[in-house]
């Protein structure tokens, strides 16, 4: 739960303070680039973690990640240009891969999928609570110190899960000699990588028909379509293709990619909306989006106490996909008059679907594979929404820059200096003539963005239905009786449970 905390409160903290990070710094047009690196590292990294994980155990690797997380905190927090900062964001990203992963992979080595959901639950209440710290955190380090705090508050936390994690975790002796797939996940992390430069880079920094974004897209999906014929050939493969025959991994995946697509790129552009539409300073930006994560809050925790107790887990992420769609939706009809009442329903709209989602998929493809494949399946599981995260970013990234560029030119005529940055100060000392026209460019400029993230919410609803519902089993994934093989039956929830030590 301290690793969770420290991986969570990263990702929440980051987004209060991008705005003022882009004005110091400079260069709105990679603002996206600041998320999409931690991101897609995070990513490509996830599934080299869940393999070596299942192969050697996970105490030494979960603090080889914290290490790593830490060394790119540290290295972010002195960053002098935005280059420095999107490299050592990756940097950062690459540790806090095997953060989410191999923390959900424990969980699943201790407890049984019938009572991860009540843990999963809780887990789901630190991440409510550290995405609501986080903002919060950010908003006052903006404020009263200096945005390089945002990295550099990591350190006493990781220090602690360092501590924690050596003194209370008690590692596995395993003296078999495995085989490490390293050519599976560098044709794997190319591809993504190839994939997720296509979607930021095109109709930015290149046009959409220009050599190099053909070449990335050419490159990703070559190595993509290559990688189940490595994997095939690899005596331990990093993501065994045995997964993808899986209906319930399968679906969980797309469901996970569409959620992270929309919900990453939709909410990275809600910070920029509250400070520049609307004014607010970074705290109070941070205050105000306090009512998403109480919702994640409350039905996280709910979910997970009701999986429990029913051993069901199938219709919650039908309701929360439905409930998210409808919140992204109200997101959309945002404008520079929209009192803060609507904006904060929308955003507790939002959260409660959220709440309901997220730590579901991951609870049910755990609960279709063996053992064995318990670490790849958490990564395959997180790997599909990090991926999605990313490209939402770069495309949402994509989709706001252009149609701001648009805008502005219908509300400015030709000649008129137009601030290059969107720093909220700068915009909010402007000229009356020019800063009013200026947000409500702003503020046009993303409703595509939330709009789009709409239908793609509204696609995941659609493939929830076709989730199909496991019995949760009542041993630990680690007893030889929960060593059931995707294609058996399940084990029957008359199972007696399993006594924890």
């Amino acid at each position: 739960m301290l690793v969770l905390l420290l991986a969570s409160l990263d990702q929440t903290i980051v987004s209060t303070a991008l705005p003022t990070i882009v004005g110091d710094l400079g260069g709105l047009n990679h603002l996206s680039w600041v998320v999409t690196a931690y991101l897609l590292a995070s990513t490509v990294s996830g599934p080299l973690y869940g393999k070596l994980g299942d192969q050697y155990g996970r105490k030494t690797l979960l603090q080889s990640a914290i290490v790593i997380f830490l060394i790119g905190s540290v290295l972010c927090g002195i960053s002098q240009n935005m280059t420095e900062l999107i490299a050592f964001r990756a940097l950062q990203g690459l540790g806090g891969g095997g953060l989410m992963v191999l923390t959900m992979a424990v969980l699943g080595d201790i407890f049984s999928p019938r009572e991860r959901g009540r843990y999963q639950g809780y887990f789901g209440a630190v991440f409510g609570v550290s995405t609501v710290v986080g903002p919060l955190l950010g908003g006052f380090f903006v404020d009263n110190l200096s945005w390089r705090w945002i990295f550099y508050v990591n350190l006493p936390i990781g220090a602690i899960a360092l501590t924690v994690i050596a003194i209370a975790f008690h590692a596995r002796t395993d003296h078999v000699r495995h085989h490490i797939d390293y050519l599976g996940a560098a044709v794997l992390a190319a591809g993504l990588s190839a994939i997720v430069l296509f979607s930021s880079l095109g109709g930015t920094t290149y046009a959409w028909g220009s050599t190099p974004i053909v070449l990335m897209i050419v490159a990703g999906v070559g190595l993509l379509v290559l990688f189940p014929f490595v994997e095939r050939r690899a005596a331990e493969p990093i993501l065994p293709l045995e997964l993808f025959h899986n209906r319930v991994f399968v679906v969980t995946s797309a469901i996970g990619f569409i959620v992270g697509l929309a919900l990453f790129g939709a909410i990275t552009y809600l910070p920029l909306y509250l400070q520049v539409v609307k004014g607010h300073s970074p705290t109070s930006s941070g205050l105000t989006l306090v009512p998403l994560m109480a919702g994640l809050l409350v039905t996280s925790i709910l979910s997970g106490q009701l999986i429990s107790r029913y051993g069901r887990y199938k219709p919650f992420p039908i309701i929360g996909t439905a409930i998210m769609a409808v919140g992204v939706f109200l997101l959309s009809r945002l404008t520079v008059e929209t009192p803060m009442w609507k904006t904060i329903v929308a955003m507790v709209i939002l959260g409660l679907g959220l709440g309901l989602v997220m730590q579901v998929l991951v609870l049910a493809a755990q609960n279709a594979v063996e053992h064995r494949l318990l670490g790849v399946a958490t990564s395959g599981a997180t790997v599909f929404r990090g991926i999605g995260g990313s490209i939402g970013v770069a495309a949402f990234g994509a989709i706001f820059a252009n149609r701001l560029r648009t805008e502005l030119a219908a509300r400015f005529p030709a000649g008129v200096h137009i601030p290059p940055q969107a720093n909220p100060e700068i915009v909010k000392h402007l000229p009356a003539a020019i800063r009013t026209p200026y947000i409500e460019a702003f503020a046009a400029a993303l409703q595509p963005v939330f709009l789009t993230a709409t239908g793609i919410i509204v696609l995941a609803f659609l493939l929830t239905w076709l989730l199909r519902e496991v019995p949760l089993r009542q041993t630990s994934a680690g007893e030889g009786a929960a060593e059931t093989a995707p294609q058996r039956e399940p084990i029957a929830d008359g199972v007696a449970p399993v006594q924890q030590p």
